[in-house]
């Protein structure tokens, strides 16, 4: 080979090293760049009366009063339909920006609001853990703590988002943010050290009244700042405060929020309430991925919606239903596979408390969204264990 042939070919050879190595660090930007929001439905949102299978007689023999007709239902696919006040959710399974996750559960399941949210929050079940599924996440992601990395809109922290290492942004009314307590104790909240006192607790409590007090400036701008022309519905479910602060480039990896106050908890008189409440949750969604396309923000952020448990299969003697176990969870975002995902559980096959049997544990939706989305190879060590992730992004 004469010498100038060979520069040529070797300068080639560095060309493409030099632009794969720069590809990847693209894509790395990129996925660093991305942001997961949870939507917790608190109550136990019925999945049955959701994602209704109108196609299995089983339904109807099941739940002859409360049982949705076919006729009444959004158009998913020859067995599904969707609750009829799910006309947000129906826009973004046209769009293919929705993914149904069917049968999701956890062996051994727990009929106590208060327990299995634990667990679920823990991604823990039948046992525990001190720091939450979101939080451990985030502690794997970034070892050293990073101020705003991790956003709960709530008027309490969730122990979803308790972390070992950062300290949770949490707020409820942006423009009212500030660290709670009494009158005789405002001084001395508002007083932040300015240098190292030397003793390390102390320098604890200092950077954390530091970054409560310059996190809560940066929401307040953000908050202050932002405005949109998006209809998020009659209850926006908190949403619109996560576009702010999206749109003011916080650096925020996750955002947690929920539908309070246990509001799917569905006992009595359900089909109406239900349904207005599913139209809430879907006209809010459907808002929000709206805002974050008008944003320019659509292609860095996916959605995980999931409730503590479904209800049971048949109906009560009230309208309503009463606690149960599997559920569907769902996946929201420009970057999502749309579709039926797991395998729905069978109406012909429930326990011996008449209730569905999970197909799919939670915690492979967890794994998909960690390592399919957020940081790939992370899965096993936040949740301490394999869990299989399915095929939820493009």
């Amino acid at each position: 080979m004469r010498r100038r042939e060979w520069m040529m070919r070797a300068g080639a050879l560095c060309a493409l090293s030099a632009g794969g190595v720069l590809a990847r660090a693209a894509a790395q930007a990129a996925r660093d760049d991305r942001i997961l929001v949870v939507l917790e439905l608190s109550g136990g949102n019925d999945g049955l009366n959701t994602i209704v299978p109108w196609a299995d007689d089983r339904y109807y023999a099941l739940r002859p009063k409360i049982g949705l007709k076919r006729e009444t239902l959004l158009p998913l696919d020859d067995h599904f339909g969707f609750n009829p006040g799910l006309l947000g959710f129906e826009r973004l399974w046209r769009d293919g920006k929705l993914a149904i996750v069917h049968g999701c559960g956890y062996a051994q399941p727990s009929f106590s609001h208060f327990t299995s949210m634990a667990y679920w929050h823990t991604a823990a079940p039948n046992s525990g853990d001190e720091y939450g599924w979101c939080g451990r996440l985030l502690d794997a992601l970034e070892p050293a703590p990073r101020p705003n990395l991790l956003i709960n809109i709530d008027t309490t922290q969730s122990l979803a988002v308790k972390s070992s290492t950062h300290t949770p942004v949490v707020f409820d009314q942006p423009e009212r943010f500030q660290r709670r307590g009494f009158a005789g104790e405002r001084a001395l909240l508002d007083h932040v050290a300015s240098a190292p006192a030397g003793n390390p607790s102390l320098d604890f409590l200092n950077a954390v009244a530091t970054s409560a007090r310059e996190s809560s400036a940066l929401v307040r701008e953000a908050w202050a700042k932002y405005s949109t022309p998006v209809d998020y519905g009659l209850v926006d479910v908190q949403l619109p405060k996560v576009a702010a602060c999206i749109a003011a480039g916080l650096p925020t990896r996750v955002f947690y929020l929920a539908y309070r106050n246990n509001a799917f908890d569905t006992h009595v008189q359900q089909p109406e309430l239900h349904q207005r409440l599913l139209s809430y949750v879907g006209d809010a969604v459907h808002g929000f991925q709206r805002d974050l396309e008008r944003l320019g923000a659509a292609d860095r952020v996916s959605m995980l919606i999931f409730s503590e448990f479904g209800r049971r299969a048949p109906e009560n003697t009230n309208r309503g239903t009463d606690h149960g176990t599997a559920n569907t969870m769902f996946l929201v975002g420009t970057k999502v596979r749309g579709g039926h995902h797991g395998e729905p559980p069978r109406l012909d096959a429930l326990d011996a408390g008449d209730n569905l049997v999970h197909t799919t544990d939670f915690r492979r939706v967890y794994a998909s969204v960690i390592d399919g989305w957020l940081a790939p190879g992370l899965a096993t060590r936040v949740l301490k264990g394999e869990f299989a992730p399915l095929a939820l992004f493009t």
